[in-house]
C-alpha cells in the first residue's frame, strides 16, 4: 500500500515537473470566470495529428467540465501548431513534448492533478453505438482515409 501511494506520488511529481517546464502566452488561456481554458491549437488546414487532437478533445469534453477552445494556427501566431496546453502550460508541441500529438489519457492525467471538475453523467461519446462510430473515424484519420 505504501509502496502504491509512493509510486503515485513519484509519478505526479514527474509529470507535474514535466509539465510545468514550459509556459507561453497563449490567447485565451483563462476564461472570464478565472478558469485555466484547455486549448487545442490546430494547423491550418489541420493534418492527421491535429485531427486526432481534435478527437481527444471531444473525448475530455465527455468527461471533464472544462472550457475548451479549438484554434486554427493562423489565431495563435507564434506557437507550434499542432499544440494543446492547459492555461498556459504546454501538453504538447510540435517540435517539441509529443510532437503535438496529444491523447487522452496525457490531457486526462493534467486534468486530473489539477482537480479539474467532471461532468455529473458522460457524454454520448461512450455509448456504444456512438463509440464505434467514433473509433471508426480515428482509424480513418489514422490511415489517412485509406
Amino acid at each position: 500500500m505504501m509502496r502504491r501511494l509512493l509510486m503515485a506520488v513519484a509519478l505526479a511529481t514527474a509529470v507535474t515537473g514535466a509539465w510545468a517546464q514550459v509556459s507561453m502566452a497563449v490567447p485565451g488561456a483563462v476564461d472570464a470566470a478565472g478558469r485555466k481554458v484547455l486549448t487545442f491549437i490546430a494547423k491550418d488546414p489541420p493534418g492527421q495529428r491535429c485531427n486526432g487532437n481534435l478527437q481527444v478533445a471531444a473525448e475530455l469534453a465527455n468527461v471533464y467540465r472544462v472550457p475548451i477552445q479549438l484554434l486554427p494556427s493562423s489565431l495563435a501566431p507564434g506557437l507550434p501548431a499542432p499544440s494543446v496546453f492547459y492555461g498556459n502550460q504546454m501538453i504538447a508541441a510540435d517540435g517539441r513534448d509529443h510532437n503535438g500529438q496529444a491523447s487522452y489519457q496525457m490531457v486526462a492525467d493534467v486534468l486530473e492533478i489539477e482537480g479539474a471538475p467532471k461532468q455529473s453523467k458522460t457524454g454520448l461519446l461512450y455509448n456504444d453505438k456512438v463509440r464505434k462510430d467514433f473509433e471508426a473515424l480515428r482509424s480513418s484519420i489514422k490511415s489517412g482515409g485509406q
